[in-house]
């Protein structure tokens, strides 16, 4: 019997339902990180500082459906923004989809593993710690250099 098409291979990003959507999200964390913007030249970078409201261990937002109001500078993913995105990590579903590549082996949706994203070294997990008011204040010290390097797909 021949199987079904799995939804992200049949359909656009505008086109998934909210489960869909959220269904991609490989659990990584790193939507969660602060970012600095370089103000000359555009170029975002990584901090190793999380948002309040990651749970360092599981890498999931604790204030997911209500995020944008007690985070307002949370940035949420569309199908419109993510295309758009340079510091989403190589290996991200969103960023992957929105420029036609294949979900990698390990994603959730075809290992039926959660846990892979960390076992891998993809997500957050171990890398990064809340935010505090004396962190925020000095974000530059806290960049990833080589963040970049250590999300490229994995074979």
């Amino acid at each position: 019997m021949k199987q079904p098409i799995p939804f992200w291979q049949r359909k656009t990003l505008e086109e998934m339902t909210p489960v869909e959507w959220e269904a991609l999200c490989d659990g990584c964390g790193i939507c969660c990180l602060y970012k600095l913007e370089d103000a000359d030249t555009g170029k975002v970078q990584l901090t190793s500082i999380a948002c309040q409201f990651l749970d360092l261990q599981t890498c999931r937002c604790t204030a997911y459906p209500e995020r944008k109001s007690v985070m307002s500078t949370c940035i949420q993913l569309t199908p419109q923004n993510v295309g758009e995105l340079e510091w989403l990590p190589h290996t991200c579903a969103y960023r992957l989809l929105a420029e036609g590549k294949p979900l990698p082996w390990w994603h959730p949706l075809l290992s039926g593993n959660p846990e892979l994203v960390h076992t891998l070294g993809i997500s957050v997990r171990g890398r990064c710690i809340h935010e505090t008011s004396h962190n925020l204040k000095h974000l530059e010290n806290y960049i990833f250099s080589t963040w970049q390097q250590q999300t490229k797909p994995v074979e």
